[in-house]
């Protein structure tokens, strides 16, 4: 008798085949080389800028003080720590982090998410209804990919240097016509993942105008997701410092999840949610519960340490850090790769360029990515099959760009770089790789 496999929803079915990203990603990792192929794919934070000594301070002083940390190594509330809550709130005050004030904090609630800010998105997915989800093209590839998966329609608006471009989403949103009542709610990537792109306070504040205007005439609140996961990390020092969502929302549909991955340190997966009280905030917290009880209360009281006590000094190494490497890595993009490209964007926060090429093909059928994965077929590119030569891995903009929205054909020629990982030598190295891989793709064509 047959004995077939168990039956599984339809996000699970979906969730069986792994996205393209996953799939390529996974196969570099499986013999991926350390210190002969490099890494400008996966979006990892440095090594050299997690704070390990003070990290483990922190664990020191939680363990050692228990009337303040109080059973930091059992369960915690679904909410989040206290402690964990009063040091962000208070972080956000005492640098002038988005503008943030106590009547703002006093109007509005704070939860942290069970598995860091992913987890938070991915229960906002969750507790609302499926139907349209408005975000910025090129999207976030991982958060909309599962969007899609669990059954939302991704509505992809082009961006300007300003951010989602509001004239486009008007419009967008008079092509929808009835489908309108259909918007679950908008999703914005603050400092643009994979572009980079610094969301303006001016085109900020137009996005929460129109969502309310949406909201008013939906009569249903439709929630507005500023996901800041790079915005800590904005090392320019002109670009402007953007204000929060949070102080032009008079309707309470703006809701902003922030993170301490990327300047602190991922594994300790910490992220919050700032919005409204109301059944989202509440639906959220239990589904915080229904995961496990609580994020991790050692590393939330690890956290709550770390912000009172070397947060500020470890942002400004940070940004120093990604600074330097931002400008070193723009001059090697300019000098190797400048007469193939018609656009560069980043280099201003984050850890990410996003480079469009004129002519040359980037996806994963094309020469160039062939010469950079050394499956060209020919031995004097690809090395021997036992010793090939140093492969640069990156993110193809096919995978960036929504394969509805209009910019379709210009991921064809794009792709996203990180800066973040790899230390200065290995992404000089890297350039001079993509500069022969573009020449190669040209000769090719």
């Amino acid at each position: 008798m047959d004995v077939h496999d168990p039956l599984l929803s339809e996000y699970g079915g979906l969730s069986a085949q792994p996205s393209p990203v996953a799939r390529m990603m996974a196969a570099f990792a499986a013999d991926f080389r350390d210190d002969i192929d490099i890494n400008l794919g996966v979006g990892y934070v440095n090594e050299s800028t997690i704070p390990r000594a003070s990290i483990e301070r922190s664990l020191r002083e939680v363990l050692a003080d228990p009337r303040r940390y109080r059973a930091a190594l059992n369960y915690g509330g679904p909410a989040g720590s206290r402690n964990l809550i009063e040091s962000i709130r208070r972080f956000h005050l005492e640098h002038g982090i988005g503008g943030l004030t106590e009547d703002v904090f006093a109007r509005n609630r704070m939860i942290i998410g069970p598995n860091g800010a992913t987890s938070l998105l991915e229960g906002v997915a969750h507790v609302l209804r499926p139907g349209i989800v408005i975000t910025t093209d090129p999207i976030y590839y991982i958060y909309c990919n599962f969007l899609e998966r669990l059954g939302y329609e991704v509505c992809a608006v082009a961006e300007d240097q300003h951010g989602m471009d509001a004239d486009r989403l008007e419009a967008r949103l008079v092509e929808l016509g009835d489908r309108r009542r259909d918007v679950r709610f908008l999703y914005i990537v603050t400092v643009n993942n994979p572009t980079c792109t610094v969301l303006s306070t001016c085109r900020r504040q137009r996005l929460v105008e129109i969502a309310s205007r949406l909201s008013r005439e939906s009569k249903r609140k439709i929630p507005l997701l500023f996901d800041k996961a790079y915005e800590n990390l904005i090392h320019d020092p002109e670009v402007e410092k953007p204000r929060s969502g949070l102080l032009f929302d008079e309707l309470g549909i703006v809701y902003e999840i922030g993170t301490l991955s990327k300047i602190l340190a991922p594994a300790l997966r910490i992220g919050y949610l700032i919005g409204p009280p109301g059944p989202l905030v509440a639906a959220m917290v239990q589904k915080t519960s229904d995961a496990g009880f609580s994020a991790p209360l050692v590393t939330q009281e690890m956290a709550s340490y770390l912000l009172d006590h070397c947060v500020p000094q470890q942002i400004r190494a940070v940004n120093a850090g990604y600074r330097e490497k931002a400008a070193a890595t723009r001059q090697w993009i300019d000098a190797s790769l400048g007469r193939f490209l018609s656009d560069c964007r980043g280099g201003s926060a984050g850890f990410y360029y996003y480079l469009s090429f004129a002519h040359v093909e980037t996806h994963e059928n094309s020469a160039f990515f062939r010469f950079l994965s050394r499956t060209t077929g020919d031995p004097k590119i690809d090395g021997r099959a036992v010793d090939r030569n140093p492969r640069v891995v990156y993110i193809p903009g096919q995978f960036c760009v929504h394969p509805r929205g209009e910019l379709v054909d210009a991921g064809r020629r794009q792709l996203r770089l990180s800066y973040g990982f790899e230390e200065l030598p290995r992404i000089r190295q890297a350039m001079e790789l993509l500069r022969d891989a573009a020449t190669y793709a040209e000769a090719t064509c």
